[in-house]
């Protein structure tokens, strides 16, 4: 959105908020009010009765590993050292694997970062450390920025996951790999952070895969909870997660690992989740918005709330979020500034100046220029995304 533009108050009218048509008034970055005409002055756009969310939070990315090549295991595994070792290997061997390593990594992250925004995620937790990049207005997405983490008990140690743990404050979440895994190496190491004083209010555990139904309960007895990736979980170890008590509890946030691993973004691990345990719209949604908002100790994100962020995402009318795919997004916002999007919606909030054509799986979109430029010609790719007048090249990734 052009400076002048969004320094104008922006309401949007005949929104789908939950079921019912109503609007939603935003300025200065962050929702301002619900359900009320608007002002004179106002940017209007009308929706139409397409539905409107808050922006998704992933809430476990790798971002600078989207990139690399999709690798045939050639297993199953039991747990996630197996796994490791077996990438560390292809790392030495692979010329693909070692290319990609090669590629500086704010490209890396630039890439990660756009495959979140086109799948309609405005937040990001990162689990690695956290570069200056990420901190950046520039930065396709919202990053979470505080928090405590640690890899995994492989490969930090253990005596540096308990000081990773006890120096994360309390009102900060810490975030490990933990039960990664199907076999009784993996099931141990829910113990293991037990005895090491690590099963805490702000414990969350990544995977889970390996934890029994009594340690699910200690675990949110703790008030800790788990943030679920299922679709790396089917294809490092052909099972997911049996989290149906924790996601009844608010106790479940979603991620979508890399592409290293997984499917690819966050809309493919909501429909992943919904065909693995038969969840409904409203908990699906939960677990991208507000279940992961409190976990991740996100106070002003996941809802469409006076003074919250104003990121947002609009879907074409009646289509469940799980169903959606990035080519269906009709709009996102981060901090109320347009960033992708159908060219009637960016259009009409008056920001097409600041944006490129591209074809998102074959729909035409709009993306905000300096957002694909850096990644023009370079070594880091986004998947069907291409610049719409040049077939063939890749816009960005």
């Amino acid at each position: 959105m052009s400076a002048a533009r969004a320094a104008a108050p922006v309401t949007l009218v005949n929104a789908d908020l939950g079921g019912q048509r109503s609007s939603l008034r935003l300025h200065g970055g962050r929702i301002t009010q619900l359900h009320t005409p608007p002002v004179r002055g106002d940017l209007v756009l009308d929706l139409g009765g397409d539905r409107l969310l808050p922006g998704l939070i992933n809430a476990h990315d790798h971002l600078q590993l989207n990139h690399f090549p999709a690798l045939e295991y050639p297993a199953l595994y039991g747990n996630a050292t197996q796994w490791i070792e077996d990438f560390n290997a292809r790392l030495r061997d692979y010329p693909a694997v070692r290319a990609s390593a090669a590629v500086p990594r704010a490209q890396r992250l630039l890439g990660g970062g756009l495959k979140n925004l086109l799948s309609g995620v405005t937040t990001v937790a990162h689990h690695d450390p956290l570069d200056a990049l990420l901190q950046q207005e520039e930065f396709p997405t919202r990053v979470v920025r505080e928090y405590g983490w640690s890899h995994s008990l492989h490969v930090d140690g253990e005596a540096r996951v308990r000081a990773a743990c006890l120096g994360t404050p309390a009102g900060q979440p810490w975030i490990i790999h933990a039960a990664e895994g199907v076999d009784a190496q993996a099931h141990a190491e829910f113990e293991r952070l037990a005895a090491l004083g690590c099963l805490r209010a702000h414990t969350l555990l990544v995977h889970a895969l390996a934890l029994d139904a009594s340690q699910r309960q200690r675990l949110a007895a703790a008030g800790g909870g788990v943030i679920w990736c299922p679709t790396s979980n089917l294809r490092l170890f052909g099972r997911t997660a049996a989290l149906g008590d924790l996601i009844a509890a608010g106790r479940v946030a979603l991620g979508s690992d890399s592409r290293l691993t997984a499917a690819g973004d966050l809309l493919q691990e909501l429909g992943a989740a919904r065909q693995a345990l038969s969840l409904d719209e409203a908990t699906l949604e939960r677990l991208v918005t507000s279940d992961s908002a409190r976990l991740l100790r996100l106070k002003d994100c996941g809802t469409l709330a006076p003074g919250a962020h104003a990121d947002l995402i609009v879907l074409p009318a009646a289509l469940p979020l799980s169903q959606a795919r990035r080519a269906d997004l009709r709009l996102v916002m981060r901090g109320g500034a347009v960033r992708y999007g159908d060219p009637d919606y960016v259009r009409a909030l008056g920001a097409a100046a600041d944006f490129t054509a591209v074809e998102v799986d074959g729909r035409a979109k709009l993306l905000q220029r300096r957002l694909a430029t850096p990644l023009l010609g370079g070594p880091v790719s986004e998947p069907g995304v291409r610049l719409a007048d040049a077939p063939g090249r890749v816009a960005c990734g």
